[in-house]
């Protein structure tokens, strides 16, 4: 059994995953596959790809589409990257991607059964969800006992799958229709940082958004998937780190413009976002 568009990088199809006989595809696959350091774009898959992180936490900057965000990416974590779309990743250390490779068809019979018009996943990254993890540790399972169960037990699995994508994907449509305007969330993010230097308080933004503060926190968490507090303190670490990079001031004086209360503060926000130190960013410019 041959699979055309599976990406060349990719570790090669294991001979207990392959059905003999069989003329179509399974319609789940997985496997786990290393991610190099720096930077690179996900390999362009004619199936849609649930990426699970394995291990330790690893700090990355990520960009999907013209938006583009620092995080850390935790253990049972996943990225969704629909069929024959990439995201563009940065690591600061290499790490190990659980892959799960989902058939269109099937995704989109499953939408079809649940009266839903279209069965192409939205992107996503840094989703967590007991469930999905659940049939990734099932499917790692099923490969690391040479697929005893055969393409029956998978079938299962991608239906599941499937269905519970879905669901996720309609709770966020129906959340997104209560989140922030896109015109007013971005104007309280230019006000943030024409304002990085400054002590913003939660009322300030909410006046800038045009909502009083009980409306405006769950309409901005919606909209950006943080707290407004956990959003600024990113957005002063990447400015922080971008200055950092630039080398044109000390740390001390990037901390004060960035809005941290002093240099350890901002190198306590910054290794709990980035997982670095303001130190060793001014290192990697250097080397």
């Amino acid at each position: 059994m041959t699979d055309p568009g599976r990406p060349a990088c990719y570790p090669a199809v294991p001979a207990e995953a392959r059905t003999p006989g069989a003329s179509t595809l399974p319609s789940l696959d997985v496997l786990a596959s290393p991610v190099p350091m720096g930077r690179f774009d996900s390999p362009v898959d004619h199936r849609h790809v649930l990426c699970l992180h394995l291990g330790a936490p690893v700090p990355v900057t990520y960009r999907a589409g013209r938006v583009e965000r620092c995080g850390t990416r935790l253990h049972g974590q996943f990225c969704v990257v629909p069929a024959g779309s990439s995201t563009r990743w940065t690591l600061s250390s290499p790490a190990t991607s659980l892959l799960l490779r989902l058939a269109p068809s099937v995704m989109q019979e499953a939408a079809e059964s649940h009266g839903v018009a279209s069965g192409e996943p939205l992107p996503a990254i840094h989703i967590r969800d007991a469930q999905i993890e659940r049939i990734g540790w099932l499917m790692q399972a099923e490969a690391d006992a040479g697929y005893p169960a055969r393409r029956l037990f998978a079938d299962g699995l991608a239906w599941s799958l499937a269905a519970r994508l879905l669901a996720l994907q309609s709770r966020a449509s129906t959340e997104a229709k209560r989140a922030l305007p896109e015109w007013r969330l971005r104007r309280v993010i230019e006000y943030i940082d024409a304002h990085l230097d400054q002590d913003l308080a939660l009322d300030e933004l909410a006046g800038v958004a045009g909502f009083a503060v009980s409306h405006f926190k769950p309409l901005f968490k919606n909209a950006t998937g943080m707290t407004p507090h956990r959003f600024v303190m990113q957005r002063r670490v990447e400015h922080a780190q971008a200055q950092l990079r630039d080398g044109r001031a000390r740390i001390t004086e990037v901390a004060h413009a960035t809005g941290f209360a002093h240099a350890s503060h901002m190198a306590r926000c910054m290794r709990q976002v980035l997982g670095v130190t303001p130190a060793q960013v001014v290192a990697s410019r250097r080397s």
